[in-house]
Parts: structure tokens; C-alpha cells; sequence
């Protein structure tokens, strides 16, 4: 199973600097040796210049969400038949900071994961806990619950290729804490369970304060097949560093 290393640089990044670091990371998957896929989601106002820079690259191009809709009185939305358009591959859909800060429920995301496939683009389904979940010892229920109320009851259209879960728990995200490898591998054996047998090809990537000092040992542990980088993505040397651990 080849694995996938996803840069989301949330809301950061101008125009010059977005350019220079896809080119730059182009120019390392060219003449480095690197067995992963990867891809880069940039905020929305760099996706053009983004695709741009990385034509006739294997790297993809990913948004980091979409409405429901396909069009529509939606001020300040896009999609996912836009980030098409606009030359995506993937988008990250049910990220913890949208689930939070935009109040987004299962039922929400799951449109949103329908709206994707039809658009023909590949999901990247985050799911995550909380600290005041963690800590109540309702990690492996959340993130199953998450998870299939995330997906289609069906799972129509979706398979290895077009899908892929990142687990990310809240309590981590640039906080600099993350699990062990070994909670890892339990709760990533407990999404490739709930995925069943027809999904179980689908690649779980890691994300949660990723960087090249823990990288090898997370992603190597048993389960995780590549990883959602945050931060790190930002700094060339650091999401190139993640990526060699992801081989």
C-alpha cells in the first residue's frame, strides 16, 4: 500500500511564498527518492498558482473543503465541482478546526463527502477526540462514531482510491503532545475495523503535531499509512523529512 503525505496549510500563506514552496518541493520529488503520494492543500486564494506550479509533477492538489452544493447562494464558499475546476485531486473534508469553529456536524460532513465523490474528487475524512473526551476514555467510540455518521450509509462511490481517513486527535493539534505508536495503531485498527471488509484498503494517515522528530517512529507503527501534516507542511526541510520517514 503506497502511502500519503498531506500538507494542509490551513489558513497561512501569500501568493509569492506559496509558489516558491510548491516549486521547491517539486524540485525535491524530482531528484529525491520518495516512495510516498503527496499532496498539497493550500488556502483557496493560492489553489491556481498552486496547480500551476506542480503541473507535470506526480505531486496532487488538494482543497481543504467544499460545500455541500454545487453552486448556489452560498457567500464565501467553493465546490467541490469549483476545486475540480481549479485542478484539485483531493480535499480535506470534517477537519476538527471546521467540526469546531463552523460547528459542523456528521450529517454535514457526510453531504459534503457525497458532494466531493460526485465532483470526482478523492476524500481525505478527518476524525478526532477531544482532550475532554480522551481523558473520559471515549476516544475509540468518537472516532467511530465520527466515522460512519462521516460516510455515506452505503459507501457508494467510495473505495481505496478515492478515500482516505485521517486520525486526528484535537488535544494534539499544535500543541506538540501526540499519542504513543501504540494508541495509534489501537485506534487506527479500530477505524480499519469500522471501515469493514469493502474499505479495508483504505489508507488511515496520522495527523496531530507531526514533525520530523517523531515522524519515524509514528510512521512506522503498524496501521497508519501516511499522514495529514499541519505546521510542518509549511517549512520545506520539515514536510520533506516527514515524507522520507513515510518511505
Amino acid at each position: 500500500m503506497r502511502k500519503l503525505v498531506a500538507a494542509n496549510w490551513k489558513m497561512n500563506g501569500l501568493k509569492a511564498g506559496g509558489v516558491t514552496l510548491a516549486r521547491d518541493l517539486v524540485q525535491r520529488a524530482a531528484t529525491g527518492k520518495l516512495a510516498s503520494e503527496l499532496v498539497i492543500c493550500p488556502p483557496a486564494t493560492l489553489l491556481i498558482v498552486v496547480a500551476e506550479a506542480l503541473k507535470g509533477s506526480p505531486i496532487g492538489l488538494g482543497g481543504q473543503d467544499c460545500h455541500a452544493e454545487e453552486k448556489g447562494a452560498h457567500t464565501g464558499d467553493i465546490s467541490a465541482v469549483m476545486l475540480k475546476d481549479a485542478g484539485c485531486r483531493y480535499v480535506i473534508l470534517g477537519h476538527s478546526e471546521r467540526r469546531a469553529s463552523h460547528h459542523e456536524s456528521d450529517a454535514e460532513v457526510r453531504a459534503k463527502v457525497a458532494a466531493a465523490r460526485k465532483a470526482g474528487l478523492a476524500v481525505i475524512l478527518c476524525v478526532g477526540e477531544s482532550e475532554t473526551e480522551r481523558q473520559a476514555g471515549k476516544t475509540l467510540d468518537v472516532v467511530e462514531r465520527q466515522l460512519v455518521g462521516s460516510l455515506p450509509p452505503d459507501l457508494a462511490g467510495l473505495d481505496a482510491s478515492n478515500l482516505a481517513v485521517a486520525y486526528e486527535p484535537v488535544w494534539a493539534i499544535g500543541s506538540g503532545r501526540t499519542p504513543t505508536p501504540l494508541e495509534v495503531t489501537e485506534i487506527h485498527a479500530r477505524i480499519r475495523q469500522a471501515l469493514g471488509p469493502r474499505l479495508r484498503e483504505v489508507r488511515i494517515l496520522y495527523g496531530g503535531s507531526v514533525k520530523p522528530q517523531n515522524a519515524r517512529e509514528l510512521m512506522t507503527a503498524p496501521e497508519v499509512n501516511g499522514a495529514l501534516v499541519g505546521g510542518a507542511s509549511l517549512l520545506l526541510d520539515d514536510f520533506w523529512a516527514i515524507a522520507r520517514a513515510c518511505g
